[in-house]
């Protein structure tokens, strides 16, 4: 899976937003299978039009480090949580509970370019791994 740095600098080089898109499709594609049986309802993301899976796993004493599994069956969608999870996983859950994702997106001028079902699916998975991270960190 790439970087979260690899993945601003690659959205840095690449100017036309179809070669962006495509990008985005290839990073989905990169994205482990998430195996049948952690497809459930539990780890089912709420508010996004399309499934969206993501699973949590820490590791580690009062500020663990947490690091994320998901999937998802639309392959743009899919690119999306491979993006979000460059940017939480393998960090400290106080850490994931301060960082909101979309500043990151909006930094690579993704947002704009994204429908509003789509946009609004990307705050509900950023949402729930932000507080299961603010949860973990206040257990």
């Amino acid at each position: 899976m790439a970087t979260l740095q690899d993945i601003i600098d690659d959205f840095a080089f690449l100017e036309d937003w179809e070669d962006r898109y495509r990008y985005v499709i290839e990073l989905g594609k990169a994205l482990p299978d998430l195996p049948e049986d952690k497809r459930t309802a539990q780890n089912k993301v709420q508010g996004c039009a399309s499934q969206v899976w993501l699973v949590s796993h820490t590791e580690g004493g009062a500020d663990p480090v947490m690091t994320f599994e998901g999937d998802s069956d639309a392959h743009i969608v899919r690119g999306l949580v491979a993006i979000v999870l460059a940017i939480y996983s393998g960090r400290h859950a106080s850490d994931i509970a301060a960082t909101d994702a979309i500043d990151t997106f909006n930094e690579i001028g993704l947002v704009e370019h994204l429908s509003s079902q789509r946009a609004n699916g990307l705050r509900s998975m950023v949402k729930r791994i932000r507080e299961e991270a603010a949860m973990t960190v206040a257990a």
